[in-house]
């Protein structure tokens, strides 16, 4: 069912996972900001400063509409995994994760029609286990992390996890325990 608010993301796991709650945006609206973390900028900070921009930006472009912006990243240690261009950049960072611990922080930012912001940040703790070289080979070369911070739990990565507490829709892009209750606030 379509509903009354602007997804400010061209996320195709986020649009997926707000239709396995029948919150179908009516519109799409990716938000062009640049997304280059400030100097001794903390990853929480960062990631909510990323989702309040992307919904402040489309809120701007569309006066008088819910719109629902969010920002997913994998932080290991103090260190903020960006999208991998390469695979080698990416054999890293698997490397990185291996046989660790890592959080996933998930913001989620709705701006409602009077230009109220509600913002809420979702930390999600993952175990990984022990990889071995092929298994990372193989993961790399299976091009399933392109395009995306870290990597897809929704795909090859979920036999690599040992333990999740928290949020597995939030891993995936968009916590939808907070997701749903905002747009409902905003009145969506």
């Amino acid at each position: 069912m379509v509903k009354n608010f602007i997804l400010a993301s061209g996320s195709p796991q986020r649009k997926a996972l707000l239709e396995q709650i029948n919150f179908v945006p009516k519109m799409i609206v990716p938000a062009d900001i640049d997304e280059t973390p400030l100097k001794y900028e903390k990853p929480s900070a960062y990631v909510k400063r990323m989702a309040l921009e992307k919904a402040k930006h489309v809120a701007g472009l569309y006066p008088n509409e819910v719109v629902l912006a969010c920002d997913t990243v994998v932080v290991c240690g103090k260190t903020i995994l960006q999208k991998a261009h390469s695979d080698e950049e990416q054999l890293c960072v698997m490397k990185m994760l291996s046989g660790k611990s890592h959080r996933v922080l998930s913001a989620v930012c709705v701006v409602n029609r009077q230009g109220g912001l509600a913002l809420k940040l979702n930390v999600t703790k993952i175990q990984m286990k022990h990889l071995t070289e092929k298994e990372i080979k193989d993961y790399v070369s299976g091009k399933e992390w392109v395009g995306c911070s870290g990597y897809k739990i929704e795909g090859e990565m979920a036999a690599f996890v040992k333990k999740i507490i928290g949020s597995y829709s939030g891993v995936v892009g968009l916590p939808l325990y907070e997701t749903k209750n905002m747009l409902i606030s905003a009145g969506v």
